[in-house]
């Protein structure tokens, strides 16, 4: 019995062994060691303006280049994704046979032509008829796919990575975002969670969190949001128009999660359900029934409350546009004023009007604005009971922008902790102890 397998397992090996001699070398042409012929000879990618592809998944969908954008007008009329659109035009662009199997093929059955698994037919600027390429089986190696084009061409070779730049199904093609808006007309920003809602504000050009309290917005955490919601992808569409029954099922019915976005009168709303799985969950554009499901990554930027976003830099101001400290620490007060330069070759130099005028050196000058304007917040607390600012330890104003700006912080000091407070702001900042200490120092070494 052993004998019999072993026998059976030896012909199937010899039987693909002789299929790709037969396929790939006593078929081929002679190896003349010219350049490999393209499949298209001449076609130009960004001349390609009408498309239809069959997928292996047995999607045909068929695309239009209207003013340099595509469009998807079968099976259904949608925005195509760009770069997958993209990837088919060149892919056809590029495709080289490999060799040349068959120059007049009996049957095309053996090659999987005769039901090819992916078919591109395409028109460029100017063409009468369309041009296609059929793609068949996988060659015995694996290395290579049969091929040929439409007619009585001949069957030929093509590297197997090429079809995956064709092989695409409706919805690869389609332009996947969920939810559109053009983000340098967004001026307010409302999220919604279980915990409450977050209203983020734009004034001018800095971001301000107005709900559920009120303070400056980091401008890269809101501009990091805005790019996340803009540029989220659908991972896949499970209903195009749901039942009020579905959209229970979802959790979409009465959606606890939700973006949105508002540019001026108009507005963008993103819903977000149930999850969908570990990594994904339910969504919608509110203007459209489709019902998707996205990365669950997202949803759990819009459950964040408002000290995410809040500004974490307790200082504007940089050391290149700093021209006046006063520092109150100890019962003592520094003050610095920045002395300009009367040679543009020459750098700017720093005085010490008090106490006991005289000049600070260029290095621990820089060491000084360097540590201030890099302190951060590491979270916030609501109030500044226990903080130590009812009794501060240290305040720091400071003038920038040639005294047009101006800006004070206090700072208090409660057991191993330190803690910051900006005017106007609700609660205080929790800073870093060692950053603090460093700071000290630093200042210390103005003062002698």
């Amino acid at each position: 019995m052993r004998g019999l397998r072993s026998t059976i397992a030896l012909t199937v090996v010899l039987a693909g062994l002789f299929a790709y001699i037969y396929f790939v070398t006593w078929k081929r042409p002679p190896d003349t060691g010219t350049k490999q012929e393209k499949v298209f000879a001449s076609l130009a990618a960004d001349k390609i303006d009408e498309l239809t592809v069959k997928s292996e998944s047995g999607d045909t969908t068929s695309l239009k280049k209207t003013d340099g954008d595509w469009q998807i007008v079968s099976p259904i009329q949608t925005p195509a994704d760009g770069p997958t659109v993209s990837r088919v035009t060149s892919g056809l662009a590029a495709a080289e046979i490999s060799r040349v199997i068959d120059e007049k093929p009996a049957s095309l059955k053996p090659y999987g032509l005769d039901a090819p698994r992916v078919e591109v037919s395409f028109k460029s600027s100017g063409d009468q008829e369309a041009q296609r390429l059929l793609i068949g089986a996988t060659s015995p190696t694996g290395g290579d796919v049969f091929a040929k084009r439409a007619g009585g061409a001949p069957v030929f070779l093509v590297p197997a990575y090429q079809e995956s730049d064709l092989n695409q199904s409706t919805f690869d093609l389609r332009d996947k975002t969920v939810v559109r808006f053009e983000r340098d007309k967004v001026d307010k920003i409302e999220l919604t969670h279980p915990g409450g809602s977050v209203v983020l504000d734009k004034q001018g050009s800095d971001w301000r969190i107005a709900r559920p309290l009120q303070a400056p917005a980091d401008f890269g955490s809101v501009e990091g949001l805005i790019g996340r919601l803009q540029g989220a992808q659908m991972k896949s569409i499970v209903a195009t128009d749901p039942t009020p029954q579905e959209l229970k099922k979802y959790g979409l019915d009465h959606p606890e999660r939700s973006a949105t976005i508002q540019m001026g009168s108009a507005t963008a709303t993103l819903l977000v359900g149930d999850k969908a799985d570990d990594t994904t969950v339910y969504a919608r554009d509110a203007s459209k029934p489709m019902v998707v499901t996205i990365d669950n990554a997202l949803a759990e930027d819009l459950a964040k409350g408002p000290d995410e976003y809040r500004r974490k830099d307790l200082f504007e101001f940089r050391p290149f546009n700093a021209t006046h400290f006063e520092i109150a620490r100890g019962g003592q007060t520094i003050v610095l004023d920045r002395v300009k330069s009367k040679d543009p070759n020459s750098a700017d130099t720093w005085h010490r009007v008090s106490p006991n005028p005289k000049d600070v050196g260029k290095d621990p000058m820089d060491a000084f604005m360097t540590k201030l304007s890099n302190l951060r917040a590491s979270s916030f607390v609501s109030s500044d009971a226990k903080t130590g600012l009812t009794t501060p330890a240290m305040a720091v104003a400071v003038k920038f922008e040639d005294g047009k700006k101006q800006e004070r912080v206090t700072f208090g000091e409660a057991d191993d902790d330190r803690y910051a407070s900006r005017p106007g702001e609700p609660g205080a900042a929790k800073v870093d102890t060692t950053d603090y200490t460093e700071l000290v120092k630093s200042i210390d070494e103005l003062a002698k």
